[in-house]
């Protein structure tokens, strides 16, 4: 299934251009569904899937439902645990949702739509609101981490000692929770794990909506390193609210004459590795399909863009490179199966004497020097950029090496690693 991840600064209309682009889509053939949190003119209010109109469905997230039901169903797992402590059990009507309850929701909804009772339904593109940028880019990292926070927690392999725990629960005189707490981090990791897969997949890309001005600019600017860290694909730039060129009035035509030379800047900024689309500003709000439809402008783009459906095509099944890859000088043997899954760049034959270093790149385009920092800790690299981090594992050859040096040319960090004595390989 095809999935378009829509995101933006916040006030320039993500959920506006999320709902045109699920209805033009739909009405040149595909089976859509669109997720959103917010209430969109026309569109039905219903938590499960409801048809809009011919190939489009809609689906409202609500976060304060999904957090009842999430901690009612904790309180009833740990129900001898809460009776042991003398704990009293809430009620679903007193329950008021947390700071966070709307990520886990959209994360949960997600996961329904990948794989669970909505993927049956056959749509065949998934278009999904999602928070404004900076938040969004936390959300769709939020699976890795979470995964990646069970797995030290709760490591899997301690399950097997679940055999002792009826005989420590007679020596302790308590109830043993470890059998349903690791039960638990299961289903979660399952879940959070078709989440992550639906994010990584190659059919899944991020669409950015803007509204061309300076602050957008510093956005977008500010933003591409993040999905660049995050291995996240921008499929198309949406300029939204595009007003007429060519005005008799002055001061409007100066406020068109300064979203031109924006829009100039970002087709030099984002082309030709996203595509730009123009969607005019209709003088009001949206209200209704008439005027999302209006929205779809591929007959009389300025720039020849395909509109809002252009660019859903051509992309095939399975998940995506990661967006890092391995220099090294020439292919010694002694990487053979070392690297499995890493994308192996040949830089020429090695020079000198000794091992041959290897050098791990990450494009981060408009990443400062001043703002990256980079720690080494066991098998994996935590990478921080400005507001955005990430711990990325090595491979398993990076994790025989030391780190000898790293740099930032050209928009992309190149980190270099010597083989250790101790632990690389050597061949006869």
């Amino acid at each position: 299934m095809r999935t378009v991840l829509v995101t933006g600064p916040g006030g320039a209309g993500r959920t506006t251009v999320a709902a045109a682009t699920a209805l033009a889509a739909a009405r040149r053939g595909r089976r859509v569904l669109l997720l959103t949190a917010d209430g969109i003119p026309g569109f039905p209010e219903d938590t499960e899937p409801t048809e809009v109109t011919d190939g489009l469905w809609s689906a409202r997230i609500d976060s304060g439902e999904h957090f009842r039901g999430e901690l009612l169903a904790l309180q009833d797992q740990a129900s001898v645990v809460l009776d042991l402590l003398g704990g009293n059990r809430l009620d679903g009507e007193e329950l008021t949702e947390l700071p966070g309850s709307t990520q886990l929701a959209l994360l949960h909804t997600l996961r329904r739509a990948a794989e669970g009772d909505w993927s049956r339904a056959g749509h065949d593109l998934l278009v999904v609101d999602l928070p404004p940028l900076r938040e969004a880019l936390a959300l769709l990292a939020l699976p890795e981490q979470l995964r990646r926070y069970l797995r030290r927690l709760l490591p899997p392999e301690r399950q097997a000692a679940r055999a002792l725990r009826p005989m420590l629960a007679q020596l302790a005189g308590v109830p043993m929770p470890a059998q349903w707490l690791y039960e638990a981090a299961a289903r979660r990791d399952a879940e959070l794990a078709a989440v992550q897969a639906l994010i990584e997949a190659r059919d899944t890309t991020v669409r950015l909506v803007a509204e061309p001005g300076p602050a957008a600019e510093d956005t977008l600017r500010a933003a591409r390193t993040g999905l660049a860290l995050h291995g996240l694909r921008v499929d198309a730039l949406t300029v939204n609210r595009v007003l007429p060129r060519h005005s008799g009035d002055p001061w409007f035509a100066g406020l068109a004459a300064q979203q031109e030379k924006t829009v100039d800047r970002w087709y030099e900024e984002w082309a030709p590795d996203a595509a730009l689309c123009e969607v005019p500003h209709l003088g009001r709000d949206p209200r209704g399909l008439d005027d999302l439809a209006r929205l779809d402008t591929a007959a009389d783009a300025p720039r020849g863009d395909d509109g809002l459906a252009g660019g859903l095509d051509g992309r095939g099944p399975g998940p995506a490179d990661a967006p890092w890859w391995t220099e090294i000088p020439g292919t010694p043997d002694a990487l053979d199966g070392l690297l499995p899954g890493a994308r192996i760049v040949t830089t020429g034959p090695p020079s000198g004497d000794g091992d041959p270093v290897l050098v791990w790149c990450l494009p981060l385009p408009g990443a400062a020097k001043k703002d990256l920092q980079l720690v080494r800790r066991g098998d994996e690299l935590l990478l921080t950029v400005g507001p955005f981090h990430r711990i990325v594992p090595l491979e398993s050859g990076l994790r025989r090496c030391t780190v000898s040096g790293a740099a930032l040319t050209d928009g992309v960090l190149r980190v270099r690693f010597t083989p250790d004595p101790g632990l690389w390989p050597r061949t006869g």
